[in-house]
């Protein structure tokens, strides 16, 4: 168990390194929501790697959090603001926002417009996919 416990550690050690690059990159706010001033941790894209990946993580606000760990708690309102990171340049943001796109779709044609506009890159598609 301590074994277990130790590479826990060691992981959540090597994504926080990545700490400081993400807050210049997030300009200290939700790279999904855009919230600001309210508390944000860092979001590997899964499937998770088996070591740490920069350009699999995002630095996101409790609330879209909750949401991508149980879709069943999803407010489509509050993913609204996927029509702007779907665009986004990072890769990572462009994946997690199409992945939702993709889980809300079937039930808001807003969701599915969208996703009818966007041609992602095969890098991006491969992240995308559930």
């Amino acid at each position: 168990m301590a074994k277990g416990l130790d590479k826990n550690r060691e992981r959540k050690s090597l994504l926080s390194s990545f700490g400081k690059n993400l807050v210049r990159r997030s300009g200290s706010s939700c790279e999904l929501c855009n919230s600001k001033g309210t508390a944000l941790g860092i979001y590997e894209i899964p499937p998770v790697p088996k070591e740490p990946d920069y350009d699999r993580c995002l630095f996101i606000c409790d609330d879209c959090r909750t949401q991508l760990n149980n879709t069943s708690k999803i407010q489509a309102d509050h993913w609204r603001c996927l029509n702007n990171t779907v665009w986004s340049e990072t890769a990572v943001i462009q994946a997690l926002s199409i992945r939702m796109l993709r889980i809300i779709a079937s039930d808001h044609n807003w969701a599915e417009e969208l996703l009818d506009q966007v041609y992602p890159d095969p890098e991006v598609e491969e992240m995308a996919h559930i």
